[in-house]
This record gives C-alpha cells, structure tokens and sequence, in this order.
C-alpha cells in the first residue's frame, strides 16, 4: 500500500464504514469503540474495527476505500486500559464521514457532504463536548446515512 495514512479511525457498521476524524485529543478511539460495542448491543447492525488512529484512504471506482494502517492493524486504544487488540476488517467502503469538535457543528445543521480524495461523502459534523455517539446512531438508521 502506496497510500498516506491520516490521523482518523473507521468502524465498519452494517454495509460501510464510518470514518471518524478530529483533532488529538478529541475521541475518535472511543467513538469507534463505543460504535463496536453498539454493534455488539444489537443496537446497530454488524460492526467491526477497520482502523484506529492511522489509516489509509484510496479511491476506487466512484467509492472511498479505507484500510488500517499495517503495523496499527487491529488494535485501538481504550482510555484507562490501553492499547487493545480486537477484531478488523482489512478493507472497507466508506459511507459516512464524522468530524468531531467541528467548529460547523450545529443544533439543526443542514445537511452535508464532503469529498475526500476526489469521493463525496454524507458528513456529520460534530460539537465539541457533544454526544457523537448518539448523533451517528441517528446518523446510521435514518436516511441521513446512504448505507
């Protein structure tokens, strides 16, 4: 793999990955383990990591592909407990991409999108200090997500 890596996560959830960005700091890992146990609730479909902290963006065919950074591959780190090793999926199409501490973050945002890599994607910005977890779950089961 020829591709950069970014500082992101993504969670496959159901048929497309949630790829998760936001500054140092900001709580892409525990969306993303939080979004695994959501999975593991049966309150959303399948899930399962694709990458935490570093991963590599490629687009293919009109879609965006992400994959874990090799020597990252399935590990995430849980605050309190460290560095983890837990299930991945080596390749997913992403369909949802989340900023978290967006400075666009709003109460009754319009809907976005924006494109990575040449791919648009649905985006869901998100506050500083908010609930992300809520916000993708709502995200993922209305039609704001184009699963």
């Amino acid at each position: 793999m020829t591709s950069p890596t970014i500082h992101a996560s993504a969670v496959l959830a159901g048929p497309r990955a949630v790829l998760i960005r936001g500054p140092s700091g900001s709580g892409k890992s525990a969306l993303a383990y939080a979004l695994i146990q959501a999975g593991t609730s049966g309150l959303l479909p399948f899930t399962r990591l694709v990458g935490d902290d570093r991963v590599h963006l490629e687009a293919s065919h009109g879609r965006l592909l992400v994959r874990p950074a090799a020597a990252l591959a399935g590990l995430i780190e849980i605050r309190g407990l460290g560095i983890r090793r837990v299930p991945f999926e080596p390749l997913a199409a992403v369909g949802l991409l989340v900023d978290l501490a967006a400075a666009d973050a709003g109460r009754m945002p319009e809907p976005s999108d924006s494109s990575l890599e040449g791919v648009v994607l649905p985006r869901l910005a998100v506050a500083a200090g908010g609930d992300p977890l809520r916000l993708v779950v709502a995200a993922l089961q209305t039609d704001t997500y184009a699963g």
